[in-house]
């Protein structure tokens, strides 16, 4: 756990879907916490919930992963201090590290209106989107490509990712999530094709802000997660209709 922060203080509660901060947790930990917090939605014993929070070092490989995206053998990567797991998550591989927001969503689909996997991607895209927006940056979807893009359709050069997205269900019960890139050093993707698209490029928030001559917050992590919280919270927050 992080000690910047209170880990069991909630980022925000609405009527249906408790956020909650829990700062730099390792991969596996992450894993046994969402396995008993699904445990528990799936049994009624507890409402959705948005699990936010840093990862140190890991690459992860989804159910559609491809062993070549992998550019590191197994010992490099532990000479790099880079853990690395196969997750029952769609998607290819990803990489995560400090200074990127993942969030994973254990949500019952079910219990609201029409539950439909596609939809609900679409609209972890459109919510990110949102806050992205109100960070000032400018980002959008990509017809065929699960994941939010930074810049404008027309923008020359490669298409440029600053969030990966993959869940998985266990009934209708969501896990797994996004992940975002803030601050992160953008040289650890150097290790894998991030999520198989060799023609994409990277970005975070900082290198976006950056590239629009933006000025950077003192506090930006801090920033996106309260923000990221508030859009999630205007999206799943109210009751299921």
């Amino acid at each position: 756990m992080d000690s910047r922060e209170d880990s069991s203080r909630p980022v925000g509660r609405g009527s249906r879907l408790e956020i909650e901060w829990l700062g730099c947790v390792a991969f596996d930990d992450a894993r046994i916490l969402q396995e008993e917090t699904v445990r528990l939605r799936r049994a009624g014993e507890c409402g959705d919930r948005l699990l936010l929070l840093e990862h140190p070092p890991v690459v992860t490989l989804g159910r559609g992963s491809h062993a070549e995206n992998v550019l590191l053998t197994p010992s490099e990567l532990e000479a790099r201090g880079i853990d690395c797991f196969e997750v029952a998550r769609g998607g290819d591989v990803t990489y995560h590290a400090p200074g990127q927001l993942v969030g994973y969503l254990v949500v019952d689909l079910e219990a609201r209106s029409r539950p439909d996997v596609g939809r609900f991607l679409r609209g972890i895209e459109g919510t990110l989107i949102a806050a992205l927006s109100d960070l000032g940056v400018l980002a959008r979807r990509i017809p065929g490509r699960t994941g939010v893009f930074a810049g404008r359709a027309a923008t020359p050069g490669p298409d440029r990712k600053i969030a990966s997205i993959g869940i998985g269900l266990r009934g209708w019960v969501s896990w797994h999530g996004f992940a975002l890139n803030v601050g992160i050093d953008l040289a650890g993707f150097g290790c894998i094709v991030p999520c198989g698209l060799a023609d994409v490029q990277m970005t975070s928030i900082e290198v976006e802000r950056r590239r629009n001559g933006g000025v950077l917050d003192s506090d930006l992590e801090h920033r996106v997660r309260s923000q990221v919280a508030e859009s999630f919270r205007r999206w799943l927050g109210e009751d299921p209709a």
